[in-house]
C-alpha cells in the first residue's frame, strides 16, 4: 500500500464505492489489484504483489474471516436498514424485509420505539460514586509514606 500513489488510491477507493459488493466480480478485482497490487484485508486477491508470501497470507486471513463469523454473510451498518433504496444484497440477521405500506411503516415505528434503548442498565450515580471512594480511599490511605530520617 505504501508504494501507491494518491491517484491509484483515488481511482481504487471511488471503484469501491461505486460499486460495493461482498463478492466483487474477476474484472473489479484485476482492476483493484492493479491499482493496489500489496494491501491484504480487502476482499481482492494481491494478485500482482511482487511479495511472494502474499497470497498464502491474503487466503489465510480470508479464512479466518469467515471462519470468525461460522460462514454466515457479513452484515454491515447498511444491511439493518430495511427501507434502504436500493435493499440491501444481504440483510443482517433479524431485521425483516422492508413493507412499504402505510400502515406497516407505522407498525414498524412503532416497534422501533418500544425497543429498549441502547446502552447499560448502570444507576447514574455509581460513575460518580465509585471514582470518589477510591480518592477517598487514597487520602485516608497513603501508599507511599514519607520518612523524614536519613
Amino acid at each position: 500500500m505504501e508504494d501507491t500513489n494518491w491517484e491509484q488510491k483515488l481511482h481504487a477507493l471511488t471503484h469501491v464505492m461505486t460499486s460495493p459488493t461482498t463478492s466483487p466480480p474477476l474484472h473489479s478485482q484485476v482492476f483493484i489489484s492493479t491499482q493496489i497490487p500489496c494491501y491484504l484485508d480487502w476482499d481482492y486477491p494481491p494478485l500482482l504483489c511482487r511479495r511472494p508470501s502474499a497470497g498464502l497470507r491474503w487466503g489465510v486471513s480470508q479464512f479466518v474471516k469467515r471462519f470468525s463469523r461460522f460462514g454466515l454473510p457479513e452484515t454491515s451498518w447498511r444491511s439493518k436498514c430495511p427501507y434502504q433504496v436500493p435493499p440491501p444484497a444481504v440483510m443482517a440477521k433479524g431485521v425483516e424485509e422492508g413493507r412499504w405500506s402505510e400502515e406497516e411503516r407505522r407498525r414498524y415505528v412503532r416497534e422501533r420505539m418500544r425497543r429498549k434503548r441502547l446502552g447499560s442498565d448502570v444507576h447514574p450515580l455509581v460513575p460518580i460514586v465509585i471514582p470518589n471512594m477510591m480518592l477517598l480511599a487514597l487520602l485516608v490511605w497513603d501508599p507511599v509514606p514519607i520518612d523524614d530520617t536519613p
